[in-house]
């Protein structure tokens, strides 16, 4: 599903990895190790090269806005560039439902966005790449803001993301959740990726 070839970046190099449908690989290491650069670089946000695709999609055949609805980035902390959280979402409607499930409030598109909280902005922004129905996700610490229950409810939708065929690459500082979402880690030190065991 999602496969990365000969990634170079600056301060990251991964030789190869393929998380295939339906696969959750977590990505830990130090701070500062590179796990957020090689999400952003798989993702196309920083320069890079290297041989990428997700779904039969070779990244050098589409555009960059065209690469980043099939894989979708979550950053650790998200981007939000209007006054209102529902201008945030192309279709307010559809977001409701999965936004009750994740325990925001039914009338959160409606708020200002500086009256959010870490970590309802760390759900919406999940939401709002869930809504875009990615062939693979790049999460950098999705729920690190959250509490214990919220998490778990979060890892449930994930989860059921990953059974409908979605892969998941997802850096994490918690062996826990590693243990209970991904089959294998990609450990990430000094800029070098190798594979172990979750």
């Amino acid at each position: 599903m999602l496969s990365v070839r000969h990634l170079t970046a600056p301060g990251i190099a991964v030789a190869a990895l393929e998380v295939a449908g339906g696969e959750c690989v977590a990505v830990m290491g130090p701070s500062g190790a590179g796990k957020t650069r090689l999400l952003r670089a798989i993702a196309d946000l920083d320069p890079n090269e290297g041989d990428f695709s997700a779904g039969g999609v070779d990244r050098a055949a589409v555009s960059g806005p065209a690469w980043r609805r099939l894989v979708g980035y979550v950053p650790a902390e998200s981007g939000w560039w209007a006054d209102r959280v529902g201008a945030h979402f192309a279709e307010p409607c559809r977001a409701q439902a999965l936004l009750a499930e994740m325990r925001l409030p039914p009338d959160v598109l409606e708020w200002p966005t500086a009256r959010l909280s870490s970590g309802e902005r760390q759900r919406l922004a999940l939401a709002r790449a869930l809504l875009l129905a990615p062939r693979a996700l790049l999460l950098d610490e999705p729920t690190a803001a959250l509490d214990e229950d919220t998490r778990g409810i979060v890892e449930a939708i994930l989860r059921r993301r990953l059974e409908a065929g979605a892969a998941i690459l997802m850096a994490t500082h918690d062996p826990a959740q590693a243990r209970r979402m991904a089959a294998r880690v990609l450990r990430v030190e000094e800029g070098r990726a190798h594979e172990e065991p979750a």
